[in-house]
């Protein structure tokens, strides 16, 4: 009875916690590479058209990856320069706008002087840092933006420069460290691969101090 009450409460926290989350809204074009310091699987996003986050700081490296017009009658496959956003918010949603990106004029344009814009959920521009990863550095992202975020640059946040650590978690799958032979263990992975990214990383770290409780 007391670990159905704890497994109850610790239900309760997740989706309490989730209904508080920001959706960050991700066009078909926009590549995400890295949230936070850490690098974004691309089966993690794969058929999904936003990603929930805490609401707080958050930084992105994203790239535009469109199908443009050329000179010529064959289309170009256009992929711009690394882009570097660091925002706040409160809001339910964050959408990120992007300009008219229809030759492969506009995307050089776009490379020099990129403006995008992020709109929350009243389409009020949501206040940000803006930057562009040198395209030198594309080889490692996660180190990449670990310097970058150690340099203090115009969109650094020296906090997501910490060591990252590759876990079962950052690859989607749920840790073998809870309830292994207990009977709730088939509830706890559906509700575990039901819920979002966030929600996600709320679960493990709750499962964790319980396990070690």
């Amino acid at each position: 009875m007391k670990l159905r009450g704890v497994i109850i409460g610790l239900i309760t926290v997740l989706f309490a916690a989730n209904a508080q989350a920001t959706t960050l809204k991700l066009s078909p074009d926009i590549d995400l590479l890295v949230l936070d310091g850490h690098k974004i699987s691309g089966s993690l996003l794969k058929g999904a058209d936003g990603l929930e986050l805490e609401r707080g700081e958050h930084q992105l490296l994203f790239r535009i990856e469109r199908t443009i017009k050329n000179q010529t009658p064959t289309a170009t496959n256009w992929v711009s320069a690394p882009q570097i956003v660091t925002f706040t918010t409160q809001a339910q949603s964050v959408t990120i706008t992007l300009p008219a990106l229809q030759t492969l004029r506009n995307g050089r344009h776009f490379d020099k002087n990129p403006r995008f814009v992020l709109l929350d959920e009243h389409d009020a521009e949501v206040a940000s840092k803006r930057d562009r990863l040198q395209t030198e550095a594309q080889g490692d992202l996660e180190q990449a933006m670990v310097l970058y975020n150690l340099d203090h640059k115009i969109a650094s946040v020296p906090r997501f420069a910490q060591p990252l650590r590759r876990t079962a978690m950052a690859a989607g799958r749920m840790p073998e460290i809870a309830f292994s032979q207990h009977p709730t263990e088939r509830m706890l992975r559906l509700l575990y691969q039901q819920v979002d990214s966030a929600t996600r990383q709320r679960f493990v770290l709750l499962m964790k101090a319980l396990h070690t409780s």
